[in-house]
């Protein structure tokens, strides 16, 4: 979530990232996130909740491999761009603000997000909600930016607290709840906006819920 629109309330919010979709007119990428293509290709496919899916590439990725999923945004205007792309698509689409709206608890067997940006107030929440909604046995699947990519000429959140590592995000889980599968800062090698070869690094937890 963009710096500029963390302040805002719900509807400007919702306004805010509608404007931003709609100043863009690139063709639709079916190509789903790398590292969810690489946590997720050996799960057996169940009940998905993918926040933040913008466009919904991840979500009809999962739905294409047999899962049935609910595909969350804050900006319709996203939502209506994945459904259009993909209406053949197992995905329901659904218009709602994590910061206000509770996933139902313990219904879906993967829970992932990617690059979503929350102040360091709202991450207890916002990730209680997602841990929350993990059925036991399921997996949380949570991907963002590193700080360490402020240390580069990448263009990242002007505000740095945003940014927090797969351990910040970890220490919010119940110890006793999760098993933690990952928590790291995977590089990948990208272009920063002037052409020059950069190593970003993202921050990737992967937990399951334990049983009972």
């Amino acid at each position: 979530m963009a710096d500029d629109a963390m302040n805002q309330t719900e509807t400007s919010r919702a306004e805010f990232w509608d404007a931003r979709y709609r100043a863009h007119e690139a063709p639709w990428d079916p190509e789903p996130n790398p590292i969810l293509e690489a946590e997720a290709a050996g799960l057996v496919p169940g009940k998905a909740l993918e926040v933040g899916c913008g466009e919904g590439s991840d979500a009809v990725w999962l739905a294409r491999r047999g899962w049935q999923v609910v595909a969350v945004d804050l900006s319709q205007v996203a939502l209506d761009r994945g459904r259009e792309a993909a209406p053949d698509a197992s995905v329901e689409w659904r218009q709602a603000d994590i910061l206000n709206w509770e996933p139902p608890k313990e219904a879906f067997d993967l829970v992932a997000a990617h690059f979503l940006h929350f102040s360091p107030a709202d991450r207890p929440v916002v990730f209680g909600r997602l841990a929350r909604a993990v059925r036991p046995g399921g997996r949380l699947l949570y991907v963002t930016h590193h700080p360490l990519d402020l240390q580069t000429t990448l263009r990242r959140p002007p505000t740095p607290d945003v940014l927090h590592s797969a351990e910040d995000v970890a220490a919010l889980l119940e110890p006793k709840k999760w098993e933690i599968l990952a928590q790291d800062a995977r590089p990948r090698l990208v272009k920063d906006s002037e052409g020059n070869p950069v190593t970003a690094h993202d921050a990737v937890l992967s937990a399951r819920r334990l049983p009972g």
